[in-house]
């Protein structure tokens, strides 16, 4: 997402399953260097690859010879998060958007950083910006909503995600929190129907049947849950984390207490 002009975008899913953070791949306009071009690509490439020690040192190259790059400034930013980095993350998101003001993709990726950070305010302003300049953009909308769970307001969370899967079709993670967020919210029939739907759709998709498994669980329904649960843990084992539940993938607490409580076998 670029606002002045349509740039090729690579989403890296370096930080958290959720909130993918994105690489510029085009470089600074006008620049005739070649040593910093070939830097540029190479440091790119190894950054989609994920070697991230690597990456941080040919962005860090690459800056000094074209230290007005914003694109540049952004990428290692993400390198920087996904290091563990985040005030470093946040200030190279700052200064690409001090270089060039109109470009969403910086106020994207800082906001991911503050996040990480639970700098809610600073996060959802991010979001805010882009979604002021672009009301129909998903991963602002997306984001937004995991922010205003993380502040305990899944009513409005509730209401982004379906915002996000409605300008995105094909973004089933939103549709995924939409039906948590019900799930939260006790509109609990809602959240089956949507959660069914998601796995008639995405049969392989491990975050709705690990949901349905504790909906299901809390309603009594103990054969069905084990079943969805039996495929969710074997397409990804993360479900059974607590912790990763909260922190990274975001469930609110009821899901995830009742996932816990159906996984320690207790009684609905």
């Amino acid at each position: 997402m670029n606002l002045v002009r349509p740039l090729r975008r690579i989403c890296v899913r370096i930080f958290i399953i959720i909130l993918p953070l994105i690489l510029i791949v085009k470089m600074v306009n006008g620049l005739e260097n070649t040593q910093a071009k070939s830097l540029f690509e190479e440091a790119l490439i190894v950054s989609k690859n994920g070697e991230l020690t690597n990456a941080l040192s040919l962005w860090n190259s690459y800056l000094k010879l074209a230290p007005k790059d914003a694109a540049a400034y952004s990428n290692r930013g993400n390198i920087k998060l996904a290091l563990g980095d985040r005030e470093g993350a946040i200030a190279d998101q700052t200064e690409s958007i001090n270089i060039n003001m109109e470009n969403a993709d910086p106020h994207l990726n800082r906001g991911i950083a503050e996040e990480s950070l639970k700098q809610w305010e600073a996060a959802a302003a991010d979001y805010i910006w882009i979604l002021e300049r672009n009301p129909n953009e998903a991963s602002a909308l997306y984001n937004l909503g995991n922010v205003r769970g993380s502040e305990g307001n899944w009513r409005q969370a509730k209401n982004l995600f379906e915002e996000a899967s409605l300008a995105n079709p094909g973004f089933a993670m939103a549709r995924a929190s939409k039906a948590l967020a019900m799930y939260e919210l006790d509109e609990k029939n809602l959240a089956e129907k949507e959660l069914r739907d998601l796995i008639r759709r995405y049969p392989m998709m491990a975050d709705t049947r690990a949901a349905l498994s504790a909906l299901l669980w809390s309603q009594h329904s103990l054969g069905e849950a084990e079943s969805h649960w039996a495929a969710a843990a074997g397409l990804d084992s993360r479900y059974k984390d607590e912790e990763w539940l909260l922190i990274m993938r975001r469930w609110p607490p009821q899901p995830i207490k009742d996932l816990m409580a159906f996984l320690a076998l207790e009684r609905p």
